[in-house]
């Protein structure tokens, strides 16, 4: 049983982590950033594991304003709305509800004039919500290859360059289908940089990156893909990248959650220093870095003096083996990571897991770490290297009952990791 020192720490970082995901609580961001009410129609479409909230935000600062539209979100992330239809869909493989949905949100935006506006809420998780293939690649060549991509440990940006070249709404054509009317993008980022070309391939951004680009990286990730997507984009390799001017007005980001989350560390009279915001690379060796890093803090008092919480966020990755893995996302990976690394040192602590409530495709946001978190693993015979290795993060958590669970928070910023060293 934990004492009770070790019990409100545990509150305090769960405190941590939740006030970062309240930093980008639709109903608190997208007021604020909406344009003026046009004069003609308003058509609302987005795509995102945000996209619902987002959808019944705008409804509720507008209440006064006629609208209709279609917004596509994952399974379990629906809100009830009034005028804008919202759609669920699956994620992170694309299914058939996903790409009828893309076909509608297409719909909704024809034979519209400069008077009415398109307002598009984007969030992360659109990629795969909005699919619509491309002539010559099928529902199942996009599931394929967003299961190869998933398991190439490449990084976002060179995930959504083969989406965006392999669709028909992407990369910019959702905006380009919409003209003449006055599109206002209103983006939650979920991506290192905030690069709103990247976060769910940017159907409304023009997009710098071409098919030649996405061969590029399906070859550089050996990825195994349909033969059809190969031809579909040798054939359309030599084309140019279609650039016009976009409204994007980002609203919620992983930075502003990182600051909502010192400003918390400091009422609890910790030092918090953010790493960054933009973080990447394999989960494990980020675990081992941090490690490295908080031993630092707790011997040097560098590079910030302890009581200490070390903030970071961005996306890092899980690359597969061979061999079938178990269950796991990026956060519990990097906590089992850290958790070793650490080997069980007195005084330090970590939270980690994705904003949206869902770390990989489990129902764990992530999990916490607690000096005695491999003693008390080794006391269920549980051996966090075998789990490691296994990829299997979410059970060793789940074995010593230390998950984060939140459920669909219905936003999305991406990963949240504090360590603290006492």
């Amino acid at each position: 049983m934990p004492n009770h020192e070790e019990t409100v720490v545990r509150q305090q970082l769960r405190a941590l982590f939740d006030t970062a995901v309240a930093a980008a609580n639709p109903h608190i961001v997208v007021a604020p950033s909406l344009p003026k009410p046009p004069k003609g129609r308003c058509i609302v479409v987005g795509a995102g594991k945000a996209s619902a909230a987002m959808a019944a935000a705008v409804e509720e600062a507008w209440p006064n304003v006629p609208m209709e539209g279609v917004v596509v979100t994952r399974y379990g992330h629906a809100v009830p709305t009034r005028h804008i239809r919202i759609v669920e869909a699956s994620h992170p493989v694309p299914d058939a509800a996903g790409m009828q949905a893309a076909e509608d949100i297409l719909a909704a935006v024809q034979n519209l004039s400069p008077d009415d506006l398109v307002l598009a809420l984007i969030s992360g998780g659109g990629s795969a919500l909005l699919t619509l293939p491309v002539d010559g690649v099928t529902l199942a060549d996009k599931q394929a290859v967003n299961a190869a991509l998933l398991a190439s440990g490449a990084p976002i940006h060179a995930m959504n360059t083969v989406r965006k070249a392999l669709s028909r709404i992407k990369g910019g054509k959702l905006a380009q289908a919409a003209a003449p009317a006055r599109v206002v993008t209103l983006v939650i980022s979920d991506v290192p940089g905030d690069d709103p070309a990247i976060i769910a391939s940017g159907p409304t951004v023009p997009s710098a990156t071409t098919a030649a680009d996405a061969l590029r990286i399906i070859r550089e990730y050996s990825m195994e893909v349909p033969a059809s997507v190969l031809r579909v984009l040798a054939s359309q390799s030599e084309e140019a990248p279609k650039t016009f001017e976009a409204d994007v007005r980002m609203i919620a980001s992983p930075l502003q959650a990182l600051q909502a989350a010192a400003a918390k560390a400091k009422e609890f009279g910790w030092n918090p220093l953010i790493l960054g915001d933009a973080i990447e690379g394999e989960s494990a060796q980020l675990g081992t870095v941090m490690a490295g890093i908080a031993a630092s803090v707790r011997h040097n008092g560098h590079p910030i003096a302890n009581p200490a919480v070390l903030l970071s966020g961005g996306e890092t990755t899980v690359t597969l083996g061979r061999e079938k893995p178990g269950r796991g996302g990026r956060n519990t990976e990097f906590l089992l990571s850290l958790a070793i690394a650490l080997k069980g040192g007195p005084g330090t602590y970590a939270i980690a897991g994705d904003t949206d409530g869902i770390d990989g495709s489990d129902d764990a946001a992530g999990a916490i770490v607690t000096p005695d978190t491999l003693t008390r693993a080794r006391d269920t015979s549980a051996i966090a290297a075998d789990f490691l290795r296994r990829h299997d993060s979410y059970s060793f958590f789940a074995t010593i009952h230390d998950l984060v669970m939140t459920g669909p928070t219905l936003t999305n910023v991406n990963d949240v990791r504090a360590v603290l060293i006492l």
